[in-house]
């Protein structure tokens, strides 16, 4: 019981840190066109590291937070992040998490899905047509920026992972 109010504890001080740095400390920085998506790395992060279940949770708390933040509507954001932690914990069971080309792979095809997902219901329902200018001015700056910044925020996420795992068999040891 321990160790698992030690992970919610952790995990959510990681999405809330994450959180805080996308959305208060990037924008300042001057010359950057856009801010990578964190919130989306560590959804598919802790979906792909831990499976659906985590997935599911930690794209709902930062939904959640997106949402209340930055939505117009609650249950925007937090849709597609739930729908991303699912699907990203369905591969937990098939693929290895060690190779970062795979990750960064993840993040591609999750940033497209985001992309057009928003792209859909933020934009063309209200008969906002010019894919082209939100392609060029959104989307691929975006785009860029989370890709690249994969590699470090999985990076910590999946070193803290198995710092959690080893202090959990470690604690299932000394029960034993």
């Amino acid at each position: 019981m321990k160790h698992i109010i030690k992970r919610v504890l952790i995990v959510f001080c990681i999405i809330l840190a994450l959180f805080l740095v996308q959305t208060a400390m990037l924008p300042r920085i001057p010359y950057l066109v856009a801010v990578p998506n964190l919130m989306l790395i560590a959804t598919f992060s802790f979906g792909f590291l831990r499976g659906r279940m985590e997935g599911m949770i930690v794209g709902l708390i930062s939904g959640l937070l997106m949402d209340v933040f930055h939505g117009g509507v609650i249950g925007f954001y937090t849709l597609i992040f739930i729908y991303i932690g699912y699907m990203n914990g369905i591969l937990a069971r098939y693929l290895v998490s060690d190779v970062i080309l795979l990750p960064m792979g993840l993040c591609l095809i999750n940033e497209i899905f985001y992309s057009g997902y928003v792209y859909v219901f933020g934009f063309l329902i209200r008969n906002r047509l010019d894919f082209g200018s939100y392609f060029h001015s959104i989307i691929m700056p975006e785009f860029l920026l989370t890709v690249l910044a994969t590699v470090v925020v999985y990076g910590v996420i999946l070193l803290i992972n198995r710092w959690l795992e080893r202090d959990e068999k470690k604690g299932a040891t000394k029960f034993a």
